[in-house]
């Protein structure tokens, strides 16, 4: 009798760090214009990947894929922690010079990003990857974190996977981010109700409690810190009435302080 055969182990894919962009509002452009913005949106990441010194998707075989109203842009895995910073913040950069160069006739650009890594095929983008990586970008906390960035003057709003966070924000591979700057959040997409992954939310400019209030699905421990927080503060405040007397030896630009003092008198006496 012959040996059972047995089936050889099934490879697995290479691992590529993976970016997706969604332009706001694409389908309320009116048609005429929406070859224009979309090419806008390709300009604008494209030379804010040169700056970046990132390598172009196109040059990996089945490195870009088109969505419509966005895309997604696939890189080596070396270049994860480059992704995160100095990508989104000079995403946004280029985002607020645009408007303020904008025509009133062009449409207001704004985009939502998210940012993962693992295993995918190429050149057909089969794999589990691709699948988180649009979800985090369609989940509730990436769209209400825009209404976050909207309110300060920012143009992007981000998600990352909590593998992107832990090998480059937690790791210190993100210098000019740390922790602070990412909301800890939960990514839940209303039409795929078995998706369910922790994230982390980012928008440039913001600090982690700016956005908080944003976002509904945060993470219970992020909610259990901000509710200690909250407690601590209203029992070692004074009365509102009394007021309080801070001093700062820097330039203020945090904007929890912005969001949390009301009523600031600067007093301009040399002591």
């Amino acid at each position: 009798m012959d040996a059972p055969l047995h089936a050889e182990p099934l490879d697995v894919p290479a691992e590529l760090a993976l970016v997706a962009i969604d332009m706001e509002k694409y389908s309320q452009i009116p048609e005429a214009k929406m070859a224009a913005a979309r090419c806008d949106v390709d300009d604008i990441v494209a030379t804010v990947l040169a700056e970046c010194r990132l390598p172009a998707p196109q040059d990996l075989p089945g490195g870009y894929k088109d969505n419509g109203d966005g895309a997604i842009l696939l890189f080596p895995p070396a270049v994860l922690a480059w992704l995160v910073d100095p990508l989104l913040g000079r995403l946004n950069a280029a985002l607020v010079r645009y408007e303020q160069q904008r025509l009133a006739s062009s449409p207001v650009l704004r985009l939502r990003a998210s940012v993962h890594v693992g295993p995918l095929s190429l050149p057909d983008h089969r794999g589990k990857a691709i699948n988180d990586t649009t979800r985090l970008l369609d989940s509730q906390a990436a769209r209400q974190a825009l209404s976050a960035a909207k309110d300060c003057g920012a143009f992007l709003a981000a998600a990352l996977s909590e593998v992107v966070y832990q090998r480059t924000v937690h790791a210190g591979r993100t210098p000019d981010l740390g922790p602070h700057h990412f909301l800890e959040a939960v990514a839940r997409v209303s039409d795929k109700p078995g998706f369910e992954q922790p994230c982390r939310i980012h928008v440039p400019g913001l600090t982690s409690p700016a956005v908080h209030p944003y976002v509904t699905d945060v993470a219970s421990s992020t909610s259990a810190q901000s509710s200690t927080a909250q407690q601590n503060a209203a029992s070692a405040a004074p009365a509102a009435s009394s007021g309080g007397t801070f001093q700062f030896h820097a330039q203020v630009s945090d904007a929890t302080i912005a969001n949390s003092i009301e009523t600031v008198r600067i007093d301009r006496r040399q002591r």
